[in-house]
Parts: C-alpha cells; structure tokens; sequence
C-alpha cells in the first residue's frame, strides 16, 4: 500500500508541511526547515497518567494502578541489548522522553545523522521488553523519585493544589503515581498497557528541522510494524462540579510562601476549543500580564516578585486556570487577583488592550514556527487535539473581545477556587 500524502501551506508565514497517512495508521508531521543545522523528531501516543484503565480481551475495563505510563516510558528505553540511550550515544544524538496526563513521548534532536537516530527511535518504541527482575529494579528507582518529589516546593503546590479542587478525577495524582500504586506493577501490567495504548493508531510522529520527506518516508516504510484495531475510548470520570475545599497548606524548606491560586473550570466538555484556549491566553495576560494594572500593583506592595505567572490547565475531563508564585501574603495576594477578575467583569475589556494584547500573542505564535522542537512538539498536540496545524495563526486574526468577554464571564468562578500554599519550616 502507498503513502498518502497532504501538503498544507500557510503563505502568510511561507510555510509548509506534510501530513503523511501511512498504511500501518500512524500520522506523520514533516515540518522541512531548509539551511536549519538540526533536527527534532517526537514519537507520541495518546496515554498519559489520567489513563488508570485498560481494555481487557472480553472487551471489559480494567484499572491499572496509577502511575503505569511513566513507569512504561521510563521502561521503554530498555532492551535485551544495548538500551536506547547507549545506542544514541554512537549517532551523537540527545534523547529524551516524558509523561503528562495525557501523552506519553519519545523524542531526540541532532545535528548529523538524523537517519540513523530516526531509526533507533522507531525501534526501541515498538520493541518493548520487560522482565520481573528489571520491574523490581525500576519500582526502587521510581520509589525514590516520587519521594523526592515530595520534597519539591513547586511540584508539591501544584498537586496539592489538584488535589483540593478534585475529588476523584485521576489528575489529582502525581504523574509518577505513588509508592504503593508502583509496587503494585508487573511486566504483564506493562505488556498489557503498551498492547492497549502503543498501537500505531493511537500515536503520532513529528519530525522538523532539516529533513527531507523522502527520507523519512522511506525509514517509516522500513521501520514501521503493522498493528490491529485500537479500540480504547475514553471515558468521562464521575468527577462533582464541586471543590474538595478551598484551602490546603503544608511546611516544606523553602525561604518564603509559595502559592498556586486555581479555578476549577467545567469538567463537562473533554477539551476547550482552540479558539477558547487562545481567547483564554489573551484573557490571561490582559489580567495579569507583566503589563497589566494586576501585576504591577501587586509587584510594588511587594506581594510577589518576578516568579509570578499563570497559566491554562487543560486536558480530557478536566480544566483549570491557574496563578502561582512566591508571596509573603498568599491570602492578600489571592484575594486581589480576584477582586481584579471581578473588576474585570464589571467593567469589560478596552478594546486597545486587548487589540494590543492580540498582536503581542500573535507575534509570539508567529516566532515560534522558527523553533523546531517547539514546531515538532505543537504539532503532536495539534494532532491529539484535532486541530489544524497553522488554525492558532487564523484564530488569532479573527479573534475578537467579545471571544475573551465570553471566557471571562464562563471561567474563573470564586465558588470554584482553591489557594494552595507552601510555607517555611519554622
């Protein structure tokens, strides 16, 4: 069977790539960056920590303990032989891989030999190998970074922070899982995991940089491994609209308060559109940007200092806005940022601002298609999220106010708000 090919240009940014269908089902991004000295290849599957279910052989749902994807990609690089990084170390290539809640991917950059590292990637991650023996060697290894992460100021705010606006969505647990879920994993949960989620059908690879799509082409054709069906859908957790509790606070060695300020948002819907997720960004930065009248005066009380940020917090079942930083008044702080949302509904959103706060995110958007390992890594969650690859480019020149007006007035509701705080050991 051939290749389909789709070439898709954008001739505002003069720019092209290819969305390759390949027999096997795996999608493939060529991203060609002419007269670039490197190239950056992700290979993805959606599966991530928020999955705690497989699909068994008589077609019934079975829970996996959590923290099995992680545990799996850190796995993965293993093999009877040499182990994947020993084998990038004779291409010159840097390896990589990492776990969210939602994806699992395998990645390297290189500046020669981008052939042959291709190659080693397409391999390892379909070849999984795992024994009783190396489990038990790995539950030891992980054991000790999830006990470390206990111990990490800004990770322990955060999921501290999860874990007081969600009662039973599984984004509340550490990516890594716990030591007692971990202990609870064997090769056969491994196998069962990777035959349920590596299908090729269920992955994507993005490829950038100085490439050619022949070539790329021609090693997938090689390397590639035909598979079944996929067959897993996600389910919507039986997650309350409600909080936990609205404050949670714990004592670790730090040299002053940490916070993570968080608005659960709707559970409802498996994902924000594009178009909202953007409209949120310049909501974002129009409140509390380094510009903003929010910023500014909490910077000269002196309530936060240059660590201060926000972000959106959004994957399948679940979604949050969130603002964090180093405060010697956590409670002040919070409750000015949301006396500043309140003022922001009452009063609408000037026009210039936001025409100004546009431009600046969509100049930034623009800059981002000269980084490979940014383009390589969008273009996967592009993929995932169903959206096209230059749409954030149309959406942000179409966006209007009443766009952000409409995730003002929907999101960052105060009934649905948590302060999470970490303070000095005394």
């Amino acid at each position: 069977m051939s290749v389909k090919i789709n070439e898709i240009k954008n001739e505002l940014l003069d720019e092209k790539c290819y969305h390759i269908e390949h027999p096997t089902g795996l999608n493939i991004y060529v991203f060609p960056k002419p007269g670039y000295a490197g190239a950056y290849a992700v290979f993805g599957t959606n599966y991530g920590s928020i999955d705690t279910k497989i699909l068994t052989a008589d077609g019934t749902l079975a829970d996996i303990p959590e923290g099995t994807a992680h545990f799996l990609e850190h796995k993965l690089f293993e093999s009877e032989d040499l182990d994947a990084f020993a084998r990038y170390a004779k291409t010159g290539a840097s390896a990589n891989a990492y776990t969210s809640f939602d994806t699992t991917c395998y990645l390297f950059s290189c500046t020669g030999d981008f052939n042959e590292s291709l190659k080693i990637l397409l391999d390892f991650v379909q070849s999984p190998y795992f024994t009783e023996q190396t489990v038990a060697k790995e539950q030891g290894i992980i054991g000790q970074e999830i006990t470390m992460y206990k111990d990490v100021p800004d990770w322990e705010v955060l999921f501290n922070l999860l874990r007081a606006l969600y009662h039973s969505h599984p984004v509340r647990i550490d990516i890594a899982g716990t030591v007692e879920s971990i202990a609870e994993i064997t090769a056969q949960t491994l196998y069962d995991c990777y035959n349920n989620f590596y299908n090729l059908n269920n992955m994507v690879l993005a490829v950038a940089g100085n490439v050619e799509i022949n070539d790329v082409i021609k090693i997938c054709d090689e390397m590639l491994k035909p598979c079944g069906e996929f067959n897993f859908i996600r389910k919507p957790h039986d997650e309350p609209e409600t909080i936990v509790q609205d404050y949670i606070e714990e004592k670790l060695s730090v040299s002053a308060p940490i916070f993570s300020l968080g608005f659960k948002e709707s559970y409802g819907l498996p994902k924000r559109s594009l178009r909202q997720k953007i409209a949120a960004d310049v909501l974002l930065e129009l409140l509390a940007g380094t510009t903003s009248e929010l910023y500014n005066s909490l910077l000269e009380q002196g309530l936060i200092n240059t660590s201060f940020g926000f972000e959106q917090f959004t994957g399948f079942g679940y979604g949050a806005t969130i603002f964090n930083g180093e405060s010697k008044e956590p409670e002040e702080t919070a409750r000015q940022i949301k006396a500043a949302i309140k003022a922001m509904r009452e009063n609408g959103i000037n026009e210039e601002d936001f025409e100004r706060t546009r431009r600046k995110l969509y100049g930034r958007t623009v800059m981002s298609f000269n980084d490979i390992d940014e383009i390589a890594n969008d273009l996967v969650g592009a993929h995932f999220d169903k959206v096209g690859v230059f749409e954030d480019i149309d959406v942000f020149r179409s966006l209007t106010v009443k766009d952000v007006e409409e995730v003002l007035n929907s999101t960052m509701r105060e009934e649905y708000c948590a302060l999470s705080v970490i303070r000095p050991i005394e």
